[in-house]
């Protein structure tokens, strides 16, 4: 009657140490967490349906993403670029009388040394949509400066109405279809554009949200890296006499230019036939395409190494070490399409394996995030995401025994 006893250190059913193996499949849909508490669809936690023993390891089956996220927002710092008027237009150097001109160029003066933000909207661009974009961002930066010297300053109603008519217009950004590069130029007045600007280190700008350590890297680190800028200031050159820059290809900016996508407005002209305009050509060709890749991690379950953003620091100019991260992400995925569209893919090689098998797993922390360490914005839309445990259900001792009918006879 000892199989009876429960206080015996002994299993009543002793285990034969043999081990089927199973896969068990979970489906995991970000809109099934608690949006309330977690309402970034990249950053959330979920509780699985039941509790999974004996896990010996886990892989990413197949997934489903939507590529309608945006390449350019205030998560990512991507959406400004700084510059700054050098040498701003001086009606009085062509003999020209007006006014507004004059309030236009005290004003400018008034703001010269200190950086003019454009900001551009959150979204995703082609090429022409970013260039009409730059030059309406541009010229309304300026256009706000002017505006408060002009009602702040001068305090004069009647110049402020005359200047909203137009506001600053000088301000002209064109993409050479060619080259596939950009050319930033000014009608009338000298300017830079402050690549090294620390705004784009710091993330100073009050609507952005610091969710991340900036690493110095030298892709993908402001809207300037995607424009075609390197982190050096960009200066512009000068063209007078009737000769302005041109694209030979065909019309650029308006049917008809002939190429000639920067010349000079009449009024600025006063007594001479013609004034200087700047322009530069970014160094690089325009990329608007975003990331390739993200990471999913998954707490407790990662297991690719990353290397990370080179960084001139006292360790790596004293070291041959890495700065890299161990076991950062669970999984990473390509991004194959651009937006509008959904994107399905399978097949994820890196596979979590514990040794010894983990006891159990009921709740999972999973953050989608670029390799810079920004997360994914989904904004409203989800995705889905579907795992496969691979589990060790022990078997019971079980002994048999073989008799025949006839050894009882």
């Amino acid at each position: 009657m000892s199989r009876f006893n429960t206080s015996t250190n002994h299993p009543l059913i002793p285990n034969a140490n043999e081990y089927m193996y199973e896969k068990q499949f979970i489906s995991i849909h970000s809109e099934d967490r608690n949006v309330l508490k977690f309402p970034l669809a990249s950053d959330f936690e979920i509780e699985l349906p039941q509790d999974y023993c004996n896990v010996q390891g886990v892989k990413l089956d197949t997934w489903s993403f939507p590529s309608n996220y945006y390449v350019f927002s205030q998560l990512q710092n991507n959406i400004s670029l700084v510059f700054e008027i050098t040498n701003p237009y001086n009606p009085s150097d062509f003999m020209v009388n007006d006014p507004l001109l004059v309030a236009m160029c005290d004003a400018m003066w008034a703001y010269k040394g200190k950086q003019y933000i454009a900001t551009i909207e959150e979204g995703f661009y082609n090429p022409f949509q970013i260039a009409t974009e730059l030059t309406n961002r541009m010229n309304l930066a300026v256009t706000n400066v002017i505006v408060d010297y002009i009602q702040n300053t001068l305090n004069d109603a009647a110049l402020l109405e005359q200047f909203n008519k137009t506001g600053y217009d000088q301000f002209v950004v064109a993409y050479n279809e060619v080259g596939q590069k950009l050319w930033f130029g000014n009608k009338s007045s000298e300017f830079i554009v402050s690549n090294n600007s620390q705004v784009y280190v710091t993330n100073t700008l009050a609507e952005a949200t610091c969710t991340r350590q900036h690493y110095p890297d030298f892709s993908n680190w402001g809207l300037p890296a995607y424009l075609g800028f390197s982190r050096q200031v960009a200066t512009t050159t000068t063209s007078s006499g009737g000769v302005y820059p041109r694209f030979y290809y065909g019309d650029s900016n308006m049917p008809g230019d002939n190429g000639f996508w920067l010349i000079p407005d009449t009024q600025y002209l006063g007594v001479n036939s013609s004034i200087p305009v700047y322009y530069l050509e970014a160094p690089f060709r325009v990329n608007l395409m975003g990331q390739s890749y993200f990471y999913i991690e998954i707490e407790g379950m990662n297991t690719i190494d990353e290397t990370i953003p080179f960084s001139v620091n006292r360790f790596t100019s004293t070291t041959n070490g890495t700065t890299g991260v161990v076991k950062s992400a669970f999984a990473k995925i390509a991004v194959t399409t651009t937006p509008m569209s959904q994107w399905y893919d399978n097949y994820s090689l890196p596979v979590k394996i514990y040794n010894p098998p983990a006891e159990r797993i009921r709740k999972l922390k999973i953050k989608v995030r670029y390799h810079n360490g920004a997360l994914v914005d989904f904004g409203t839309t989800d995705f889905s995401i579907m795992l496969e445990f691979m589990l060790l259900r022990p078997q019971n001792k079980r002994e048999y025994s073989a008799f025949t009918p006839e050894s009882y006879s």
